[in-house]
């Protein structure tokens, strides 16, 4: 079961957070400060899982973003870490049409799409809720993830 993602910048500020099970905001920012650091001391060359406390991290690095995943014991951590590069594909495919900018090559989209990210939260909600619920997978499509969300921007536009 997924308990967590985190969405955080080489900086280790925590840009997007979203949890399946309660945790206090207390024991978050805590939690929070412990992942990221763990995460962003790794090297690349290092295992992008890493076990922490009752958790198992699973983590990839896109540009100066790091996407944090917390799991159980008896969660695939490949699954998870395929999950979290669908999801980055899914965030690309939106993004890329939401700014109609041609982006060359893939180190300039992921710094538009962290400025897309910051400026359109709610919609990065909306993908995520489409992708997973209750901490459970439910739909990897990435044209079923975003029909919802398409639909809402051609409800706006009219």
């Amino acid at each position: 079961m997924i308990k967590f993602l985190l969405m955080v910048n080489k900086q280790g500020q925590t840009r997007l957070s979203k949890y399946y099970e309660q945790v206090e905001l207390g024991k978050r920012a805590a939690l929070e400060a412990d992942v990221v650091r763990g995460c962003l001391a790794r090297r690349k060359e290092e295992c992008s899982f890493v076990e922490y406390k009752d958790y198992k991290l699973v983590y990839r690095q896109y540009a100066a973003l790091f996407i944090v995943v917390g799991i159980t014991e008896n969660e695939n951590e490949l699954s998870i870490f395929e999950l979290v590069h669908n999801f980055v594909e899914v965030l690309d495919k939106y993004f890329s049409r939401v700014s109609e900018l041609d982006v060359s090559f893939r180190r300039g989209f992921y710094s538009l799409m962290y400025n897309q990210i910051m400026f359109n939260l709610d919609k990065v909600h909306i993908i995520l809720d489409e992708m997973i619920t209750n901490g459970h997978i439910v739909e990897t499509n990435k044209n079923r993830i975003l029909a919802p969300l398409l639909a809402l921007d051609k409800m706006a536009e009219s």
